[in-house]
């Protein structure tokens, strides 16, 4: 049998009704038990996202369904009388592509989009299983590039004989990808098999694929999920075992910009003054200035004179053979090292000083200094003592890792003891406070943003990276909160500009309503797992490219490891299938087994104690 013919058989009704790229389908009286047998199998009709075909002479127009029910239903919501013989069952299809079958080369030459419209009347057939295979082969086919193959098999296509389902790397991280889905749905699994399709990729014969993968990782999960291919940095590590044990991170204070060091020492908490903020600016911008050797440190003692020159007295005076006009032009956003004892005196020995009638140095009223100065210093003083942000808060000397190390950590070539590419590089962040989570986050991204920013066209091209964002709802969530406005600003400026400068970004999130409507916009490929919340739904049918919202019908009923898989990424919008990972390569996020831990043996009050020990030391 030649494939795309037409097949009596297989015909299920006509069109009744034309609507730009939607049509109404009556389907025929004979359909009884919405399934049709050809050739041996039963064909399923009606079914939620499958693909049916209407013969426009030679040509054939494909669309997928997005919802059946009876006549009477509709007549019921336009309220109207229903007549008895209103027992028609009604099927919406969404047209998304035309094709015509050359028989000569035995492909179907496809193109994405309608340009030639089928009229009422015309009958609407299923696909055979063989025909639904070549639909998707000959939409990939039209992916692939010269001289490389982007196309990544991750998945099977549901209902087309098990065929290997391809993602577009390039469009699907170029533009940005969001994988969506509710606890237990296999989200973090989908993540994993995504990224071990890309690790095993080789879209060259010739030579290895060696991604550069960010992971922001809150829950300690991917760690275990890449073996040798992943570099995995803890930036805390609360059990202190082996087996939580991980390379220690290097991302220090003086990498934040003045924005997001002023959100870590005041808090959403503190009194977020204007005054308060700029305290915290013009200290940070005068440590900048002395570890660049442009002004003299501050006073460690008051009594110091104060210059007669007209300036406010914590003004900067630039140092001998330094110029006014480079002191006006100093970037203090720019990641430059600073310490944080300057930082301290800047604000005690200057800012919170004044001039008395011997032009020295003396502290302000006590009452002043605790209004404004004091909520400061203390929330630095806590943050240097907290052990979870030592990492974070070491004081900078000249024999601190440079900036070039630092980033190195993230995207640099580093090879385990047999030689291989460490490809994938975790940030565990789990056992942080919100409150450091959050500027942490946004110095990540902007670090990153930052670096692809003054790299040449050149090397670009050669370092694409992408950020993974794990529980993104966390990071950029869709509303004012004061810890992870930075963050918001950061991967904001990557979804929009990120594609110009080679970063790409994976929002990865179980509640797509939470997360910042502006950044999840700017996905042009989603890949969305079973979704059980009316909210998270509807928030997703806003978004969805193709004009596909109707898919999201199918969202509550898909079984663990199927997806919706569409836009750029994707040959056509499709229901997928995930690769089946073996145990050591799956993320550590399983749901704990209540009745089985309710039949092993408690632990006693030794072990109690222990544990304990470890959350009181």
């Amino acid at each position: 049998m030649k494939a795309f013919e037409l097949i009596s058989d297989l015909r299920i009704g006509h069109i009744i009704e034309v609507s730009g790229t939607t049509i109404r389908v009556e389907l025929s009286g004979d359909v009884t038990e919405l399934t049709r047998t050809h050739d041996g199998r039963v064909y399923p009709i009606g079914q939620i996202g499958s693909i049916v075909k209407v013969h426009f002479g030679r040509r054939l127009v494909f669309g997928f369904v997005t919802l059946l029910r009876m006549r009477s239903e509709e007549l019921l919501e336009i309220a109207k009388p229903i007549p008895p013989e209103a027992d028609q069952r009604l099927m919406e299809v969404e047209l998304f592509a035309e094709g015509f079958w050359n028989a000569t080369e035995g492909k179907l030459q496809f193109v994405r989009g309608v340009t030639t419209y089928p009229l009422p009347r015309q009958g609407v057939f299923l696909l055979t299983r063989k025909e639904v295979v070549n639909l998707y082969s000959a939409a990939e086919g039209q992916q692939r590039t010269d001289g490389y193959n982007p196309l990544v098999p991750f998945a099977h296509y549901v209902g087309a004989d098990n065929a290997l389902c391809r993602a577009n790397v390039d469009k699907m991280l170029g533009m940005h990808c969001a994988v969506l889905g509710s606890t237990g749905s296999g989200k973090s699994g989908a993540v994993a098999a995504l990224l071990h399709s890309m690790l095993e990729h080789k879209a060259d014969p010739e030579r290895s694929c060696h991604p550069r993968i960010v992971i922001i990782d809150p829950h300690g999960e991917y760690g275990h999920a890449f073996g040798e291919r992943a570099e995995v940095y803890r930036a805390y590590n609360p059990l202190g075992t082996a087996e939580t044990e991980g390379t220690p991170i290097v991302l220090p204070y003086w990498l934040m910009s003045a924005d997001e060091f002023r959100m870590l020492v005041i808090g959403k908490t503190e009194q977020e003054a204007t005054s308060q903020n700029n305290i915290v600016y013009k200290a940070i911008t005068y440590a900048r200035m002395v570890a660049s050797d442009l002004v003299n440190p501050s006073p460690t003692e008051y009594g110091s004179a104060v210059p007669s020159d007209g300036k406010d007295h914590d003004e900067p005076r630039p140092k001998e053979g330094v110029t006014e006009e480079q002191l006006i032009n100093f970037d203090r956003d720019k990641p430059r090292p600073f310490g944080l004892d300057e930082f301290y005196n800047h604000i005690v020995y200057l800012q919170a000083a004044r001039t008395n009638k011997n032009s020295q140095l003396e502290r302000i009223p006590p009452g002043d200094f605790s209004k404004s100065f004091k909520s400061i210093l203390d929330k630095l003083s806590v943050l240097r003592r907290d052990p979870r942000i030592r990492f974070l808060m070491n004081e900078w000397t000249g024999t601190s890792p440079s900036l070039g190390n630092i980033i190195g950590q993230l995207v640099g070539n580093i090879l385990d003891e047999n030689g291989s590419s460490r490809d994938i590089r975790v940030l565990d962040i789990s056992g942080l406070p919100n409150e450091v989570a959050g500027p942490l986050s946004a110095m990540l991204a902007r670090l990153l943003f930052q670096y692809k920013v003054y790299q040449t066209a050149e090397e670009r091209k050669r370092d694409p990276v992408v950020l993974v964002c794990e529980e993104a709802h966390r990071y950029v969530p869709d509303r004012g909160e004061a810890e992870y406005a930075a963050a918001q600003s950061s991967i904001r400026r990557i979804a929009r500009e990120g594609r110009k400068y080679g970063i790409g970004l994976m929002l990865v999130s179980q509640r797509p309503a939470d997360v910042e409507s502006t950044v999840i916009s700017q996905c042009g490929t989603w890949l969305v797992l079973r979704l059980t919340n009316a909210a998270d739904q509807q928030h997703v049918s806003r978004f969805l490219p193709d004009g596909l919202s109707g898919m999201t019908k199918a969202l509550p009923n898909l079984a663990q490891q199927e997806a919706i898989f569409v836009g750029e990424g994707a040959a056509l919008p499709a229901r997928v299938r995930i690769r089946d990972l073996t145990k050591d390569k799956l993320p550590k996020s399983e749901t704990a087994k209540f009745a089985l831990g309710w039949t092993l043996e408690r632990l006693s009050e030794a072990e109690i104690e222990l544990i304990a020990e470890r959350m009181s030391s």
